[in-house]
């Protein structure tokens, strides 16, 4: 059971997706995408990049994948943790230490991003729902987070 305080759900356009954070693996990332949450940040936030198979993404305020929150780009916290289905990882562009307020949530393995990518946590319940998000890139009239709560 995920401590009080680490429990990340996020009310989507197909269903509740509840991820245990892992403040363990990737504090600051944990601490960053708290702060968001509690601001509002993703309340409304649409999956803009979803690829069958592999993962979706979300977390940029335009929709388009080019934009992040006000706060600065946060330093790589990678870690051992394997890229499985389930997991919740930041996304980022080139730069290592470029990842904001995007992640994305595996459909499947990708292995091949093993310690690229900050992995901060995990879908304990609600994986159906995720693999319901609609495909594409761009998604056209895509799913999207309805509200984010931590408890």
């Amino acid at each position: 059971m995920a401590e009080a305080g680490n429990t990340l759900t996020l009310e989507t356009t197909k269903g509740p997706v509840v991820i245990e954070m892992r403040p363990d693996l990737a504090p600051n990332h944990v601490a960053h995408i708290k702060k968001l949450v509690n601001e509002k940040f993703y309340d409304g936030i649409v999956f803009h990049r979803v690829i069958d198979g592999f993962m979706a993404q979300t977390g940029c305020p335009h929709g388009t994948g080019t934009g992040g929150s006000k706060y600065p780009n946060l330093k790589q916290e990678f870690n051992a943790e394997p890229h499985v289905r389930g997991t919740v990882s930041m996304a980022r562009a080139a730069d290592p230490d470029s990842a904001n307020s995007q992640f994305f949530i595996c459909f499947a393995d990708a292995r091949f991003l093993d310690k690229n990518y900050t992995v901060w946590g995990k879908v304990v319940s609600g994986m159906e729902n995720v693999d319901k998000i609609k495909r594409g890139e761009p998604v056209r009239d895509p799913d999207k987070i309805i509200s984010a709560t931590i408890s």
